[in-house]
């Protein structure tokens, strides 16, 4: 029996420093999505707020038992529009008091809670005056994540986790890998759409990537380029700058059919 299409949704966006309006942003873009007939959407990294002070999304981090506005948000905006939601990345209570999970929260289209990822590789990165340490007020996750959704199996990834390769090979077999991401401009521009495609194919499944895109009023600068890609790593659709919502089908067939007459993922001699 032939398997239906599953449409997904990727929601890019340019956060800034208030709360309320970033999770506003994501509403509208959301509806935006569903309205389209996204069965699953995933918002970008740090999707609630970006701000040149690194310390604030420690003061707003959420405790791990449903409560917090940013929870909220992502529960009752699944259930209002009937979609499956990755919020990309929320801050989480750590073990530490001057610290934060990066953590994906998914919810099904009933407003439940069905997964939760927190960022394994943290980003470190200097350039001239360009700096970023993740790890000075983020606490490493340590556990691979998938979760059966509307679209088969989907593994969760977060920005970073993108340069590794064995990352992905750990999540198994999956359908869809979902990346939220705030790259910089600078390596966005050098690795990003490469580095896509090129775990759409070794995986042999779509890559839905939800950026962080345009300039921010930290004066920060994103990369964007929001983007789909099929198993045979084509770019489906994309966003290069903005805020705004990519939509493509993902296809079962599709994913047969490539693991069919290349099967790449049954040759594997290590791992």
């Amino acid at each position: 029996m032939t398997q239906p299409l599953c449409r997904i949704a990727s929601v890019q966006m340019v956060s800034g420093p208030d709360v309320d309006a970033n999770l506003a942003e994501a509403g509208r873009l959301i509806a935006e999505a569903a309205a389209a007939g996204a069965q699953l959407v995933a918002l970008p990294e740090y999707f609630p707020l970006i701000t040149a002070d690194e310390t604030a999304k420690v003061r707003i981090r959420e405790q791990d038992d449903g409560s917090g506005p940013i929870q909220a948000f992502l529960r009752e905006t699944a259930r209002q529009h009937k979609v499956w939601l990755i919020g990309g990345s929320c801050p989480m209570e750590a073990s530490v008091p001057d610290k934060v999970k990066n953590s994906t929260l998914v919810y099904d289209d009933e407003g439940r809670r069905v997964a939760r990822y927190d960022k394994i590789h943290l980003f470190g990165f200097r350039k001239g005056d360009e700096y970023y340490d993740e790890s000075a007020t983020i606490e490493a996750g340590n556990e691979v994540v998938s979760f059966e959704g509307p679209c088969g199996r989907v593994g969760l990834s977060i920005c970073y986790d993108l340069r590794f390769p064995e990352f992905f090979r750990a999540m198994g077999t999956v359908d869809l890998i979902v990346l939220p991401a705030a790259f910089t401009y600078t390596t966005g521009k050098a690795h990003w759409e490469m580095l896509l495609r090129a775990r759409a194919v070794e995986n042999q499944c779509y890559v839905l990537a939800s950026a962080q895109g345009g300039k921010h009023p930290s004066g920060r600068r994103t990369w964007g380029d929001s983007m789909i890609i099929d198993p045979w790593g084509e770019v489906l659709a994309r966003l290069p700058e903005g805020p705004g919502v990519v939509v493509a089908d993902l296809d079962p067939a599709r994913i047969a059919d490539v693991r069919a007459s290349l099967p790449a993922l049954q040759h594997r001699k290590i791992g």
